[in-house]
């Protein structure tokens, strides 16, 4: 795995055809995110994810044309706000995006969540689906969705999910979702990989120590190792560098199980995770 892994690796999306990194750096409650997403574009990062509501759009955008790498290599997110569930507002809300990052397109928007009604999040769905038609996002998908919130697009005959991002680590690993996500070819891009710093596992200091790394490196290559997208995130960008320094180890099969025995499922939400809503 160590030899087959690299910054920048990428999984294809079943529904759009384009290569995402599995590698992205979180920018997420930080609104001054400029001298990170620097830091990470100059050490090989190439996908960065951002959010309407982390209303630092803008600043990504001025560090990719800062960091002189070509807008096509650098894979760009972000993400529909909750209070933007309707088709002509979710319209609206990616040509807003647009005009924030100063870009012709967005590589990915996603839903943030499905915190509205079936209704709301199936119009706004439609706008993605219309958005992209149009050339403005090259793929699509949701993040908070639970299998309730998947199966609606699912059962109302439109366009799959390219991507849904949602909260995983080891103590919560969403094996429900995980398992929906397979099956339909939707990649599971987790949030809070590194558990907001909540490190402190045997299972987890044990097997840093054991392979010379820092906890969050050994959370970063479990998550990889998974098939997952990990999308760290660091103001820091000693950090940010430190993050992406997996790719010269690999974890154990019994390492890897190890980890996974941490699981607590919905107890071991440590952030947001709204994917129970109704």
């Amino acid at each position: 795995m160590a030899s087959q892994l690299a910054i920048n690796s990428t999984v294809r999306l079943a529904r759009s055809g384009i290569e995402l990194p599995l590698l992205g750096l979180g920018v997420y409650l930080n609104q001054d995110c400029k001298a990170a997403c620097l830091a990470a574009l100059k050490h090989g990062y190439r996908h960065i994810d951002s959010a309407r509501m982390y209303h630092n759009e803008a600043q990504v955008g001025e560090a990719v044309r800062e960091s002189g790498i070509p807008r096509e290599q650098v894979f760009i997110t972000s993400k529909i706000a909750n209070d933007e569930h309707d088709y002509k507002i979710a319209l609206a809300a990616v040509d807003d995006s647009l005009k924030k990052f100063g870009f012709n397109y967005i590589d990915l928007m996603l839903i943030h969540s499905a915190m509205s009604d079936k209704q709301h999040r199936l119009d706004t769905w439609r706008a993605l689906i219309e958005a992209k038609k149009q050339g403005k996002l090259r793929a699509i998908g949701v993040s908070n969705y639970g299998v309730k919130h998947l199966e609606e697009i699912r059962e109302a005959g439109l366009e799959i999910p390219d991507v849904n991002q949602i909260e995983l680590q080891p103590l919560n690993q969403q094996k429900e979702i995980a398992a929906y996500c397979k099956k339909y070819d939707i990649v599971i891009e987790a949030y809070a990989p590194l558990m907001r710093t909540q490190w402190n596992y045997p299972e987890i200091l044990e097997t840093a120590k054991k392979y010379n790394k820092e906890p969050a490196q050994v959370l970063v290559r479990w998550s990889l190792q998974h098939g997952f997208v990990p999308l760290p995130k660091s103001s820091d960008p000693a950090r940010v560098v430190s993050n992406a320094e997996v790719y010269d180890f690999e974890l154990s099969p019994e390492d890897m199980a190890r980890i996974d025995s941490l699981d607590r499922g919905k107890e071991g939400t440590i952030t947001w995770n709204p994917v129970d809503v109704d």
